[in-house]
């Protein structure tokens, strides 16, 4: 997984959700590049959120998903556990506070995030008639328009009558995350773009589409075949099992967890 890919993961999350925040674990930026979780953090696209109310349960192989129960700090930190119902020999389980941590993005830390790429002075907070984010007005070399987020279920930047995945303008360079200011001002410039080199391929884009599709139906194969040779096992222990294959591609074992049911 390049650091692309992990924005690229996250923001897909962020358009499905629409106005929910989507809350990222500790535990999975570990598994995505150190460069990418450094930028996202600096950068604000993620931000600290509530620890946990729910998280693996530690006390056997089982690995059943349990609610965390917290007592008042004692000391230094407050004390966390599960309650074992399945089991006659386990009862409470310890909780590492640290696994609790998660952090979340949502469309306004999306919308701050491209406002400060390109210099603008907007806040994305307001919204137009049909009912996108208004990130601030861009100038092109003939006129100026208003660059717009579009949230619904999948993230586009909208000029006009222009409309491009936010996915397409996305750069790293030099442990940062930017946006194709250039490409942005020629969209300003017309509602439709006549160059093609700055008009994402409609192909392209379904060809990744397709191949992203094919990829979680074989991590579903894959679930199934687990499943059949090892039943009664939990939905996370066959996720760890398809997260070491080839065909995970890098992707987190919560990402497979789920994608991979129908």
């Amino acid at each position: 997984m390049t650091a692309i890919d992990a924005l690229l993961e996250l923001l897909g999350r962020v358009g499905a959700c629409r106005d929910t925040s989507v809350l990222v674990s500790d535990a999975e930026l570990l598994q995505w590049p150190r460069a990418a979780v450094k930028a996202m953090k600096s950068q604000k696209l993620i931000v600290r959120a509530r620890p946990a109310t729910s998280a693996i349960c530690p006390g056997c192989e089982s690995n059943c998903v349990m609610s965390v129960h917290t007592l008042p700090a004692t000391k230094s930190t407050p004390s966390s556990f599960v309650v074992c119902d399945k089991r006659s020999d386990i009862n409470r389980v310890p909780v590492p506070p640290e696994t609790l941590t998660q952090w979340k993005c949502n469309v306004d830390l999306v919308s701050r995030f491209v406002s400060s790429s390109l210099g603008l002075r907007g806040n994305g907070r307001h919204t137009d008639i049909a009912g996108r984010r208004e990130i601030g007005m861009v100038c092109g070399d003939k006129r100026s328009q208003m660059l717009c987020l579009e949230t619904s279920g999948a993230l586009n930047l909208v000029i006009g009558n222009s409309k491009v995945p936010l996915a397409d303008f996305i750069e790293f360079h030099k442990g940062a995350y930017t946006l194709d200011a250039v490409h942005i001002r020629r969209l300003a410039d017309s509602a439709t773009t006549a160059d093609d080199r700055y008009t994402p391929s409609n192909a392209r884009r379904e060809a990744r589409k397709l191949d992203t599709q094919d990829m979680y139906e074989s991590w579903r194969r894959e679930y199934r075949a687990l499943r059949k040779n090892r039943p009664n096992m939990s939905g996370v222990w066959y996720a760890r099992q398809i997260a070491k294959l080839e065909i995970a591609q890098g992707r987190s074992a919560e990402t497979i967890r789920k994608m991979m049911k129908p």
